[in-house]
């Protein structure tokens, strides 16, 4: 129950921080994403979730998301590795 509450007021306080201060992130998130996700503006509520939902989790189970991160690194290179064994197979003339 400890947990809830305390995630529950992380996000409730990030979020807020991100609409108040939405002028100064919204340039910092431009600058990290690709093109296709970019905010122009009018994303603002759905980027301002995002970001609470994530840094809520952050802070009360950093472990989970640094074992996801690590799992979801394994998978995708794994994934490349067996990408490029598939290609050098295919024969494509």
């Amino acid at each position: 129950m400890t947990q809830v509450v305390i995630w529950l007021i992380a996000f409730a306080l990030i979020l807020a921080l991100t609409f108040k201060r939405w002028e100064s992130v919204s340039p910092a998130l431009d600058r990290v994403l690709p093109d296709v996700l970019k905010s122009r503006g009018e994303n603002r509520t759905v980027w301002g979730l995002a970001l609470a939902i994530l840094g809520a989790t952050v802070l009360v189970r950093p472990v989970d998301i640094l074992l996801t991160v690590v799992l979801a690194v394994i998978i995708a290179l794994v994934g490349i590795k067996l990408a490029g064994w598939v290609m050098n197979k295919v024969d494509l003339h």
